[in-house]
């Protein structure tokens, strides 16, 4: 096996690892009154799957990067869900049961919703470049790695919380050192192209940061709390879902870098957001009595 085909095997074993955690953590009740709240799914939905990558192709098409580039930053545009809204939306005192719903729903939403989005929108930045996805093979890829371990998850907190709650330390342990061999392993193999990221680079990226802030943001709604869960989850995009996009139809090319890069980005740019919001003073309404 080549080096490229052992960086695919570990991303997809810890894509498989992190949804099983992340089911363990989220009762179904839970997930059911986030699900059953139409309105506040609605407007997740078009945050995540409309204005992100809106907003993507938009700032795509005004820098001009090259195409490999811009599919990387189109594969995270499309795959929202990512684990680290919940912690973040605690950190932050936002609604933390809506950020964990949110976060499900994308995640699971994603599988079927992402390798088709990706499909549609490639054409509108691989400029003349003949850049495909086999989108039948990346639905079956994310079914099998995503959906179905979320969905093993969630059963065993339902019908075995004991075992789940067993499971859950070590899984979340598990899934940080894999994610960090995942991180490491890619930063070595791309450190390079990494390294020649110019200043405009990083004004793009924080400006498509910004944009997913602004979206979950004025999406959210007029409780402050709800608010916050929403900017959060929608602007960690799923690093763990594009990588295996990316390392299984790109591999070992910019595409991987970029997903990479602005995986990184967008993870350390929303930490800090969630670090400021914590830092406020909280207002009367939600003061302890």
């Amino acid at each position: 096996m080549t080096l490229n085909d052992w960086i695919n095997l570990l991303v997809t074993s810890t894509l498989i690892e992190m949804m099983v955690a992340v089911g363990l953590s989220v009762r179904l009740g839970e997930l059911l009154e986030v699900a059953t709240n139409w309105r506040l799914v609605g407007k997740a939905m078009l945050a995540n799957y409309v204005i992100v990558p809106a907003a993507t192709i938009a700032l795509l098409l005004l820098f001009a990067p090259h195409p490999l580039v811009a599919v990387g930053f189109l594969i995270l545009a499309v795959c929202p869900g990512a684990p680290f809204g919940p912690p973040l939306a605690t950190l932050a005192r936002g609604n933390v049961p809506v950020a964990i719903g949110s976060m499900v729903i994308l995640a699971g939403s994603s599988a079927l919703l992402a390798p088709l989005l990706l499909r549609c929108l490639l054409p509108l930045v691989a400029s003349d470049q003949p850049l495909t996805v086999d989108a039948r093979r990346i639905v079956f890829t994310l079914l099998l790695t995503q959906l179905v371990p979320l969905c093993v998850g969630v059963a065993l907190r339902q019908w075995r919380p004991l075992l789940a709650n067993r499971l859950q330390q070590p899984a979340n342990l598990l899934s940080r050192l894999m994610n960090l061999l995942v991180v490491g392993l890619i930063l070595l193999t791309q450190f390079q192209l990494l390294y020649e990221i110019r200043p405009r680079g990083y004004v793009g990226m924080l400006l498509l940061l910004l944009a997913s802030w602004a979206a979950g943001w004025f999406l959210g709604g007029p409780e402050e709390d709800q608010r916050k869960a929403l900017t959060l989850t929608t602007s960690l995009r799923n690093v763990g879902v594009a990588l295996v996009i990316a390392t299984s139809t790109f591999p070992g090319t910019p595409v991987v870098t970029a997903v990479l890069a602005y995986g990184l980005f967008e993870i350390f740019g929303t930490l800090l957001l969630a670090l400021g919001w914590s830092r406020q003073t909280p207002s009367p309404l939600h003061s302890p009595v």
